[in-house]
């Protein structure tokens, strides 16, 4: 049996958008992470978001916040512990990879751990193309 799936932008008027198709199914499969939990917020000024990620016992030194291309990768790794013997264990002590993709553009302009809290701000620094744009029209001749 073959199935089709519907795919984002594939409609014939949407023209030039198969590396946003790619863009949002590498999201899709980043999203389906559950660990550590986050937030997006918009900064105040609109100029971009911050995200704050909840890495409750991490220190700085054990968190990595990295840009390839258009990918945000923030990465935690834990030491080794000595053996401990818990009565329960309800902090989860494992590293993990957590990835956003950035629209271009987008610009990591700082990451703050504060309170377990690791807050990363992405702005996109140039102006905004205008919504309305009027193109001449160019005649032969």
């Amino acid at each position: 049996m073959t199935t089709t799936r519907t795919l984002l932008f594939d409609h014939p008027s949407l023209l030039g958008f198969e590396r946003t198709r790619a863009q949002v199914e590498r999201a899709q499969r980043t999203a389906a992470e559950g660990w550590p939990p986050f937030n997006v917020e918009a900064l105040p000024d609109d100029s971009g978001v911050r995200i704050s990620l909840a890495v409750a016992g991490f220190s700085a030194d054990q968190l990595s916040v990295t840009v390839e291309g258009e990918q945000l990768t923030v990465n935690g790794r834990r030491d080794a512990e000595a053996e401990r013997a818990f009565l329960h264990r309800g902090i989860a002590a494992r590293g993990f990879t957590r990835q956003f993709v950035l629209a271009e553009g987008m610009e990591v302009r700082s990451a703050d751990l504060e309170h377990g809290l690791l807050h990363i701000e992405v702005v996109r620094p140039q102006p905004p193309v205008p919504a309305v744009q009027t193109i001449p029209i160019r005649t032969a001749g």
